[in-house]
């Protein structure tokens, strides 16, 4: 339990430590979310009310098999954090239910490691 608490600290502590260079300014995506570009890759962040949903492309918009992929995602919101373990959708969607809507300001972090064992760390801020 110790040894988890702290991770998860270290883990909070790196929200607002993400280097500039894991990922550039958030644009709009296809999906109507933000849109960032990380190492070549691009993950768009659609919130609902009730879930996150992360859309996996290539650098050519072109959708990434998300089956396989080992990622999750840390909700920093009102001043309570969140780890939520995402899961893949086909086909290049990885989601995760929240216990409620996240707001607007939120910090969100998704972190982990696609099926080829490339491994991503992107940063959005929820409009």
């Amino acid at each position: 339990m110790i040894k988890h608490t702290i991770t998860l600290a270290a883990l909070v502590l790196s929200l607002g430590l993400v280097a500039p260079a894991l990922a550039h300014e958030a644009e709009k995506g296809p999906n109507g979310g933000a849109l960032i570009d990380v190492e070549g890759h691009h993950i768009e962040l659609v919130t609902a009310p009730d879930a996150l949903t992360f859309y996996l492309s290539d650098d050519k918009e072109a959708p990434l098999d998300a089956s396989g992929a080992q990622m999750k995602a840390i909700v920093q919101d009102d001043g309570k954090t969140t780890q939520l373990e995402l899961v893949p959708a086909l086909p290049n969607k990885l989601t995760a239910t929240t216990s409620a809507p996240v707001g607007s300001g939120a910090k969100v972090v998704i972190t982990g490691s696609l099926p080829d064992g490339h491994k991503l760390q992107g940063r959005f801020v929820v409009p």
